[in-house]
Protein backbone atom coordinates (compact mmCIF):
# COMPACT_ATOMS: atom_id res chain seq x y z
CA UNK A 1 0.00 0.00 0.00
CA UNK A 2 1.38 3.59 -0.95
CA UNK A 3 0.69 5.75 2.02
CA UNK A 4 0.79 9.99 1.55
CA UNK A 5 -0.03 12.68 3.80
CA UNK A 6 -0.58 16.35 2.93
CA UNK A 7 1.58 19.11 3.48
CA UNK A 8 1.37 22.81 3.07
CA UNK A 9 3.73 25.55 1.02
CA UNK A 10 5.67 27.04 4.14
CA UNK A 11 7.56 26.96 7.58
CA UNK A 12 9.61 28.84 9.37
CA UNK A 13 13.59 28.36 8.62
CA UNK A 14 13.78 26.91 12.25
CA UNK A 15 11.26 24.79 11.10
CA UNK A 16 13.90 23.22 8.51
CA UNK A 17 14.01 19.58 10.37
CA UNK A 18 10.60 19.44 11.72
CA UNK A 19 8.12 17.24 10.36
CA UNK A 20 5.19 18.92 8.30
CA UNK A 21 1.90 18.64 9.40
CA UNK A 22 -1.11 19.84 7.43
CA UNK A 23 -4.02 20.86 9.92
CA UNK A 24 -5.52 23.90 7.91
CA UNK A 25 -5.18 24.79 4.79
CA UNK A 26 -4.21 28.53 3.59
CA UNK A 27 -4.77 31.60 5.01
CA UNK A 28 -8.52 32.65 6.59
CA UNK A 29 -7.37 36.23 6.07
CA UNK A 30 -5.53 36.25 3.60
CA UNK A 31 -5.37 40.23 2.46
CA UNK A 32 -2.46 41.31 3.50
CA UNK A 33 -0.49 43.50 1.30
CA UNK A 34 2.78 42.85 1.65
CA UNK A 35 1.68 38.74 1.16
CA UNK A 36 0.98 36.63 -2.00
CA UNK A 37 1.34 32.93 -0.65
CA UNK A 38 -2.22 32.00 -0.67
CA UNK A 39 -3.59 34.52 -2.60
CA UNK A 40 -6.85 33.17 -5.09
CA UNK A 41 -6.71 29.76 -2.51
CA UNK A 42 -9.17 29.54 -0.32
CA UNK A 43 -8.88 28.50 3.33
CA UNK A 44 -10.34 25.56 5.37
CA UNK A 45 -10.12 23.72 8.11
CA UNK A 46 -9.47 19.98 8.08
CA UNK A 47 -11.49 17.93 10.19
CA UNK A 48 -9.65 15.99 13.49
CA UNK A 49 -10.14 12.81 11.49
CA UNK A 50 -8.41 13.88 8.50
CA UNK A 51 -5.49 15.32 10.26
CA UNK A 52 -5.48 12.18 12.20
CA UNK A 53 -5.13 10.10 9.13
CA UNK A 54 -2.48 12.11 7.87
CA UNK A 55 -0.22 11.18 11.15
CA UNK A 56 -1.36 7.38 10.82
CA UNK A 57 0.35 7.34 7.67
CA UNK A 58 3.57 9.35 8.41
CA UNK A 59 4.13 6.58 11.10
CA UNK A 60 3.58 4.41 8.59
CA UNK A 61 5.70 5.64 6.67
CA UNK A 62 8.45 6.10 9.51
CA UNK A 63 7.97 2.30 10.24
CA UNK A 64 8.40 1.51 6.45
CA UNK A 65 11.90 3.72 6.50
CA UNK A 66 12.83 1.96 9.67
CA UNK A 67 12.29 -1.46 8.40
CA UNK A 68 14.71 -0.77 5.89
CA UNK A 69 17.20 0.45 8.66
CA UNK A 70 16.99 -2.73 10.48
CA UNK A 71 17.40 -4.72 6.45
CA UNK A 72 20.44 -2.56 5.53
CA UNK A 73 22.14 -3.31 8.91
CA UNK A 74 22.03 -0.23 10.44
CA UNK A 75 19.56 -1.06 13.64
CA UNK A 76 17.08 1.39 12.93
CA UNK A 77 19.24 4.56 12.04
CA UNK A 78 18.77 6.25 9.01
CA UNK A 79 21.84 8.11 7.51
CA UNK A 80 23.22 9.17 4.38
CA UNK A 81 22.67 5.61 2.55
CA UNK A 82 19.28 5.49 3.58
CA UNK A 83 18.83 8.59 2.08
CA UNK A 84 20.37 7.76 -0.80
CA UNK A 85 18.08 4.48 -1.48
CA UNK A 86 14.59 6.62 -0.60
CA UNK A 87 15.93 10.00 -3.08
CA UNK A 88 16.81 7.67 -6.36
CA UNK A 89 14.09 5.14 -6.45
CA UNK A 90 10.92 7.93 -7.10
CA UNK A 91 8.28 5.34 -8.60
CA UNK A 92 8.76 3.58 -5.00
CA UNK A 93 9.32 6.48 -2.59
CA UNK A 94 7.38 10.00 -3.26
CA UNK A 95 7.55 13.11 -1.44
CA UNK A 96 5.96 11.92 1.96
CA UNK A 97 8.72 9.27 1.90
CA UNK A 98 11.59 11.67 1.14
CA UNK A 99 9.96 14.12 3.95
CA UNK A 100 9.70 11.30 6.44
CA UNK A 101 13.30 10.19 5.60
CA UNK A 102 14.41 13.68 6.26
CA UNK A 103 13.19 13.98 9.19
CA UNK A 104 13.88 10.72 11.03
CA UNK A 105 17.94 11.61 9.84
CA UNK A 106 17.96 14.37 12.04
CA UNK A 107 16.27 12.80 14.77
CA UNK A 108 12.49 12.69 14.08
CA UNK A 109 12.66 15.30 17.13
CA UNK A 110 10.27 18.35 15.87
CA UNK A 111 6.89 19.25 14.23
CA UNK A 112 5.06 21.94 12.90
CA UNK A 113 1.50 22.06 12.49
CA UNK A 114 0.75 24.13 8.72
CA UNK A 115 -0.83 26.42 7.10
CA UNK A 116 -0.78 29.99 8.26
CA UNK A 117 -3.37 29.92 11.30
CA UNK A 118 -3.62 26.42 13.27
CA UNK A 119 -4.77 28.01 16.26
CA UNK A 120 -8.07 28.86 14.47
CA UNK A 121 -9.28 25.74 14.97
CA UNK A 122 -10.89 25.07 18.60
CA UNK A 123 -8.79 24.20 21.49
CA UNK A 124 -10.46 21.08 22.04
CA UNK A 125 -10.17 19.65 18.43
CA UNK A 126 -6.42 20.98 18.40
CA UNK A 127 -5.10 19.49 21.88
CA UNK A 128 -6.81 16.69 20.28
CA UNK A 129 -4.51 16.29 17.36
CA UNK A 130 -1.51 17.25 19.23
CA UNK A 131 -2.40 14.72 21.97
CA UNK A 132 -2.89 12.00 19.19
CA UNK A 133 0.40 13.05 17.06
CA UNK A 134 2.81 12.99 20.70
CA UNK A 135 1.53 9.30 21.18
CA UNK A 136 2.13 8.11 17.61
CA UNK A 137 5.37 10.03 17.19
CA UNK A 138 6.91 9.76 21.57
CA UNK A 139 10.15 10.73 19.99
CA UNK A 140 8.49 14.06 19.36
CA UNK A 141 10.00 16.79 22.12
CA UNK A 142 8.60 20.24 20.53
CA UNK A 143 5.62 21.25 18.32
CA UNK A 144 4.98 24.76 17.22
CA UNK A 145 2.65 26.58 14.84
CA UNK A 146 1.86 29.82 13.15
CA UNK A 147 -0.80 31.97 14.73
CA UNK A 148 -2.71 35.31 14.18
CA UNK A 149 -2.55 38.00 16.93
CA UNK A 150 -6.61 38.62 15.84
CA UNK A 151 -7.25 34.31 16.95
CA UNK A 152 -5.01 34.18 19.65
CA UNK A 153 -6.34 37.22 21.55
CA UNK A 154 -10.10 35.34 21.04
CA UNK A 155 -8.38 32.67 23.37
CA UNK A 156 -8.02 32.41 26.87
CA UNK A 157 -5.24 31.53 28.36
CA UNK A 158 -7.10 28.87 29.61
CA UNK A 159 -7.75 27.28 26.19
CA UNK A 160 -3.31 28.01 25.12
CA UNK A 161 -2.97 26.78 28.77
CA UNK A 162 -4.41 23.21 27.87
CA UNK A 163 -2.81 23.51 24.45
CA UNK A 164 0.37 23.97 26.27
CA UNK A 165 -0.30 21.09 28.27
CA UNK A 166 -1.40 18.64 25.11
CA UNK A 167 2.28 19.21 23.53
CA UNK A 168 2.61 22.87 22.10
CA UNK A 169 5.69 24.33 22.88
CA UNK A 170 5.91 26.89 20.82
CA UNK A 171 3.67 29.76 18.30
CA UNK A 172 4.88 31.68 15.69
CA UNK A 173 3.43 34.72 15.14
CA UNK A 174 3.87 37.54 12.41
CA UNK A 175 3.25 40.65 14.09
CA UNK A 176 5.29 42.70 11.03
CA UNK A 177 4.85 45.90 12.49
CA UNK A 178 3.74 47.29 15.90
CA UNK A 179 2.22 51.06 13.74
CA UNK A 180 -0.99 51.01 13.85
CA UNK A 181 -1.49 53.38 10.65
CA UNK A 182 1.34 51.12 9.24
CA UNK A 183 -0.73 47.89 10.29
CA UNK A 184 -3.91 49.59 8.25
CA UNK A 185 -2.16 50.26 5.40
CA UNK A 186 -1.15 46.78 4.54
CA UNK A 187 -4.42 45.33 5.97
CA UNK A 188 -2.70 42.99 8.73
CA UNK A 189 -6.10 43.26 10.14
CA UNK A 190 -5.18 43.78 14.05
CA UNK A 191 -3.91 46.63 15.92
CA UNK A 192 -0.71 47.09 17.89
CA UNK A 193 -2.66 46.30 21.14
CA UNK A 194 -4.09 43.16 19.63
CA UNK A 195 -0.66 41.94 19.17
CA UNK A 196 0.25 42.82 22.78
CA UNK A 197 -3.19 41.29 24.41
CA UNK A 198 -2.32 38.21 22.01
CA UNK A 199 1.65 37.99 23.10
CA UNK A 200 1.08 37.87 26.76
CA UNK A 201 -1.76 35.84 26.53
CA UNK A 202 0.49 33.46 24.88
CA UNK A 203 3.48 34.35 27.03
CA UNK A 204 0.99 33.64 30.43
CA UNK A 205 0.17 30.27 29.06
CA UNK A 206 3.75 29.47 29.09
CA UNK A 207 4.16 28.55 25.71
CA UNK A 208 7.37 30.18 24.00
CA UNK A 209 6.35 32.66 21.55
CA UNK A 210 8.37 33.68 18.37
CA UNK A 211 7.10 37.27 17.42
CA UNK A 212 8.31 38.65 13.42
CA UNK A 213 9.62 41.84 12.95
CA UNK A 214 9.46 42.71 9.45
CA UNK A 215 12.22 45.71 8.15
CA UNK A 216 11.41 47.61 5.36
CA UNK A 217 7.60 47.43 6.04
CA UNK A 218 7.50 51.24 6.33
CA UNK A 219 8.79 52.10 3.08
CA UNK A 220 10.65 55.87 2.86
CA UNK A 221 7.28 56.88 4.71
CA UNK A 222 7.00 55.23 7.60
CA UNK A 223 10.62 53.80 8.62
CA UNK A 224 11.31 55.48 11.64
CA UNK A 225 7.51 55.17 13.45
CA UNK A 226 7.59 51.69 12.04
CA UNK A 227 10.51 50.57 14.09
CA UNK A 228 10.21 52.78 17.36
CA UNK A 229 6.64 51.51 17.15
CA UNK A 230 7.51 47.75 16.86
CA UNK A 231 9.88 48.13 19.55
CA UNK A 232 7.25 49.21 21.82
CA UNK A 233 4.87 46.64 20.88
CA UNK A 234 7.62 44.15 21.87
CA UNK A 235 8.71 45.82 24.95
CA UNK A 236 5.38 45.42 25.96
CA UNK A 237 5.33 41.55 25.42
CA UNK A 238 8.31 40.13 26.19
CA UNK A 239 8.45 37.27 23.94
CA UNK A 240 11.13 34.56 24.14
CA UNK A 241 12.09 35.06 20.32
CA UNK A 242 12.14 38.36 18.01
CA UNK A 243 12.95 37.30 14.59
CA UNK A 244 13.96 39.22 11.99
CA UNK A 245 12.99 39.33 8.33
CA UNK A 246 13.44 42.15 5.24
CA UNK A 247 10.13 42.49 2.89
CA UNK A 248 10.63 41.42 -0.28
CA UNK A 249 7.89 42.42 -3.05
CA UNK A 250 7.13 40.18 -5.80
CA UNK A 251 4.32 40.46 -8.64
CA UNK A 252 1.03 39.05 -7.72
CA UNK A 253 1.65 41.00 -4.22
CA UNK A 254 -1.32 44.16 -3.71
CA UNK A 255 1.77 46.21 -2.69
CA UNK A 256 3.42 45.72 -5.90
CA UNK A 257 1.15 48.15 -7.30
CA UNK A 258 1.76 50.42 -4.70
CA UNK A 259 5.19 50.51 -5.21
CA UNK A 260 4.95 50.69 -9.55
CA UNK A 261 2.29 53.55 -9.03
CA UNK A 262 4.42 55.52 -6.81
CA UNK A 263 2.50 55.27 -3.60
CA UNK A 264 5.34 53.36 -1.54
CA UNK A 265 8.56 53.70 -2.05
CA UNK A 266 10.98 51.04 -1.32
CA UNK A 267 14.27 51.68 1.22
CA UNK A 268 17.70 51.40 -0.06
CA UNK A 269 19.70 48.57 1.38
CA UNK A 270 21.41 50.89 3.81
CA UNK A 271 18.31 52.78 4.89
CA UNK A 272 16.88 49.27 5.72
CA UNK A 273 19.73 48.39 8.33
CA UNK A 274 19.38 52.25 9.57
CA UNK A 275 15.80 51.41 10.62
CA UNK A 276 16.99 47.83 12.21
CA UNK A 277 19.28 49.56 14.42
CA UNK A 278 16.77 52.07 15.51
CA UNK A 279 14.24 49.01 15.98
CA UNK A 280 17.26 47.47 18.73
CA UNK A 281 18.01 50.65 20.22
CA UNK A 282 14.49 50.87 21.54
CA UNK A 283 14.17 47.55 22.80
CA UNK A 284 14.49 48.01 26.50
CA UNK A 285 13.44 46.20 29.58
CA UNK A 286 12.53 42.65 27.61
CA UNK A 287 15.08 39.28 27.84
CA UNK A 288 14.20 38.12 24.46
CA UNK A 289 16.45 36.41 22.22
CA UNK A 290 16.93 38.30 19.38
CA UNK A 291 18.10 36.36 15.64
CA UNK A 292 18.07 37.10 12.08
CA UNK A 293 17.76 33.48 11.03
CA UNK A 294 16.56 34.33 6.97
CA UNK A 295 18.61 34.48 3.97
CA UNK A 296 16.57 37.83 3.06
CA UNK A 297 18.38 39.89 6.28
CA UNK A 298 21.64 41.68 5.09
CA UNK A 299 23.19 41.49 8.77
CA UNK A 300 22.12 38.33 9.36
CA UNK A 301 25.23 37.70 12.55
CA UNK A 302 22.68 40.40 13.99
CA UNK A 303 21.75 38.22 17.15
CA UNK A 304 21.76 37.80 20.63
CA UNK A 305 20.57 37.94 23.78
CA UNK A 306 18.87 40.41 25.60
CA UNK A 307 19.54 43.18 27.41
CA UNK A 308 23.13 41.85 27.59
CA UNK A 309 23.76 41.54 23.94
CA UNK A 310 22.20 45.15 22.53
CA UNK A 311 25.65 46.62 22.12
CA UNK A 312 27.28 44.07 20.75
CA UNK A 313 24.31 43.85 17.79
CA UNK A 314 24.40 47.59 17.29
CA UNK A 315 28.27 47.08 17.00
CA UNK A 316 27.78 44.69 14.05
CA UNK A 317 25.11 46.82 12.15
CA UNK A 318 27.42 50.43 12.98
CA UNK A 319 30.49 48.24 11.52
CA UNK A 320 28.16 47.63 8.51
CA UNK A 321 27.51 51.44 8.44
CA UNK A 322 30.63 52.98 8.90
CA UNK A 323 31.81 50.90 5.21
CA UNK A 324 32.91 53.66 2.96
CA UNK A 325 30.10 53.92 0.07
CA UNK A 326 31.79 51.76 -2.61
CA UNK A 327 32.43 48.76 0.41
CA UNK A 328 28.49 48.91 1.23
CA UNK A 329 27.80 48.12 -2.44
CA UNK A 330 30.52 45.20 -2.63
CA UNK A 331 28.84 43.78 0.39
CA UNK A 332 25.35 43.88 -0.46
CA UNK A 333 25.48 42.32 -4.07
CA UNK A 334 28.07 39.63 -1.84
CA UNK A 335 25.57 39.09 0.38
CA UNK A 336 22.76 38.97 -2.23
CA UNK A 337 24.92 36.37 -4.43
CA UNK A 338 25.64 34.64 -1.41
CA UNK A 339 29.11 35.25 -1.29
CA UNK A 340 29.18 36.80 1.54
CA UNK A 341 27.80 36.05 5.39
CA UNK A 342 29.50 38.40 7.32
CA UNK A 343 31.18 42.27 6.86
CA UNK A 344 33.97 40.44 7.98
CA UNK A 345 34.26 38.45 4.87
CA UNK A 346 35.34 41.66 2.71
CA UNK A 347 38.49 41.00 4.81
CA UNK A 348 39.05 38.53 2.09
CA UNK A 349 40.65 40.45 -0.63
CA UNK A 350 40.77 37.64 -3.49
CA UNK A 351 36.92 37.18 -3.09
CA UNK A 352 36.31 41.06 -2.91
CA UNK A 353 38.18 42.09 -6.39
CA UNK A 354 35.82 39.48 -8.00
CA UNK A 355 32.44 40.51 -6.31
CA UNK A 356 33.56 44.30 -7.05
CA UNK A 357 33.98 42.67 -10.84
CA UNK A 358 30.09 41.29 -10.87
CA UNK A 359 29.46 44.54 -9.09
CA UNK A 360 30.45 46.75 -12.19
CA UNK A 361 28.48 44.45 -14.53
CA UNK A 362 25.53 45.02 -12.14
CA UNK A 363 25.64 48.71 -12.29
CA UNK A 364 26.32 48.57 -15.79
CA UNK A 365 22.79 46.84 -16.18
CA UNK A 366 20.55 48.33 -13.75
CA UNK A 367 22.33 52.34 -13.60
CA UNK A 368 21.37 54.21 -10.74
CA UNK A 369 18.21 52.20 -9.71
CA UNK A 370 19.94 50.21 -7.43
CA UNK A 371 17.29 49.78 -4.77
CA UNK A 372 15.04 48.03 -6.96
CA UNK A 373 17.74 46.33 -8.27
CA UNK A 374 18.75 44.66 -5.06
CA UNK A 375 15.21 44.21 -4.39
CA UNK A 376 14.41 41.88 -6.92
CA UNK A 377 18.19 39.98 -6.22
CA UNK A 378 15.83 39.44 -2.57
CA UNK A 379 13.31 38.26 -4.86
CA UNK A 380 15.22 35.02 -6.28
CA UNK A 381 15.46 33.43 -2.85
CA UNK A 382 11.50 33.18 -1.64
Amino acid sequence: MAYAFEQGPIRPPSEARSLLLRVTRNCPWNKCEFCNIYKGKTFSRRSVEEVKEDIRAARAIYDEILALSWKMGLGGRVDDSVIQIIWTNPRRYGESHRSIAAWMYFGAKSAFLQDANSLILEAEELAEILRFLKATFPTIERITSYARSSTLRRKTVEELKLLAEAGLNRIHVGMESGYDPLLRYMKKGVTAEGHIEAGRKVVEAGISLSEYMLLGLGGRRWWKEHAIESARVINAINPHFIRMRTLTVRPGMPLNEKILSGEFELQSEEEIVREERLFIENLDGITSYLVSDHILNLLEEVEGKLPEDKDKMLKVIDEYLELPERDKLIYNLGRRAHAYRSVKDLEDLSLKRKVEAALERFIAEHGSDLTSAFNQLRNEFI
